[in-house]
């Protein structure tokens, strides 16, 4: 009996003992449960903080609810960055306005523009205009200059200035406001990454090949392997000369943006631009029949122009003709030569 008993004393203390022990345990887990979420909760808050600025703690409780939007402010500066931005100069409503698109960092881009102004004194607009071109360091490829003394007021110049393509929006729009009333503006963009660095490439392969030719030329042994690598290096070097003239005048096309301008007097009339349609079965059937009219029409303005030859021809071969058979029938037989018996 009194086994038994302590037996039941020790399962208690235990049982009491590992209860102590779990208890313990659970207890230190929530405790670091809470622990943690605190400091989650905390690190948030001065992120947060963090991210709205020095100013934003000094603003109003109205105007604070509005700190969020300089996120996307933040993210689109460091994106303009890395990156180039276009202005494209639109007329709306008699006024130019400046659209900025982003283009992708190192592009290549050739930019041409065509703008037609009304101005009142066509020589006062051009020379304001070569003016605007020299001011930020570009320069005039052409100039056409068409008047007639008897009507100053129709008269009309044709200027192509090229501008640096870092000025090329303000300086477009600038034209556009001061040279006079603008007619028309028509813009163009051409992407020719690839094919800049395809020219690159190829430079920097032909210049490494040419590099280990003059290696080679050093150490030819006779005078046939001589001329033979020589021959090969005047070759390389003609089609890397070829290579650097294309990269040369690639970069001065996308260094300097075209831009044509066509200055009006007061009643000179504007040029009309057609465009051009798409070809089609009607436009070939129209072109056919007109090809064959004029293949027709050429034919008989030549058989026209033959005629009175041919006619001329005709009537003195005939003459001739006539004038020999009469002349054989009168001409007498010839009589043959009598024998001696």
């Amino acid at each position: 009996m009194l086994n038994v008993q302590g037996l039941q004393g020790r399962s208690a203390r235990a049982w009491r003992t590992r209860f102590g022990v779990a208890g313990v345990a659970a207890v230190a887990a929530m405790l670091g449960g809470a622990l943690f979420l605190a400091g989650c909760s905390s690190s948030a808050a001065s992120s947060s903080a963090a991210s709205s600025g020095p100013n934003t703690a000094a603003l109003p409780a109205g105007a604070a609810a509005q700190a969020p939007s300089a996120v996307p402010t933040a993210a689109a500066g460091s994106f303009a960055a890395g990156s180039r931005a276009l202005g494209l100069p639109s007329q709306q409503g008699g006024k130019t306005t400046i659209t900025t698109v982003q283009l992708a960092p190192g592009s290549d881009i050739i930019y041409n523009a065509e703008l037609t102004v009304r101005a009142q004194n066509v020589n006062s607009a051009t020379t304001r205009a070569t003016q605007i071109a020299e001011g930020i360091g570009g320069y005039v490829s052409s100039e056409n200059n068409s008047s007639n003394p008897d009507h100053p007021s129709q008269a009309t110049a044709t200027i192509t200035l090229k501008i640096p393509v870092t000025s090329y929006a303000g300086t477009l729009s600038e034209l556009a406001d001061s040279l006079g009333t603008q007619l028309s503006l028509q813009q163009q963009a051409q992407d020719v990454t690839e094919q800049v660095a395809d020219v690159n490439s190829q430079v920097t392969s032909f210049e490494a090949a040419i590099a280990q030719l003059r290696a080679l030329l050093s150490h030819a042994g006779s005078v046939n392997d001589l001329l033979n690598v020589q021959n090969q290096i005047n070759q390389e070097e003609t089609q890397l000369e070829a290579l650097q003239a294309q990269q040369r005048a690639l970069s001065h096309e996308t260094t300097y943006a075209t831009v044509t301008v066509t200055i009006l007097g007061p009643k000179a009339k504007a040029p009309v631009h057609h465009p051009k349609a798409p070809p089609s079965l009607g436009g070939g059937w129209k072109a056919g029949w007109r090809g064959l009219r004029v293949t027709v029409d050429w034919t008989l303005a030549f058989l026209g122009a033959v005629a009175p030859f041919a006619v001329v021809a005709a009537v003195v071969a005939f003459v001739i003709f006539r004038g020999r058979r009469w002349f054989l029938r009168r001409r007498p037989t010839a009589q043959p030569a009598s024998q001696d018996s």
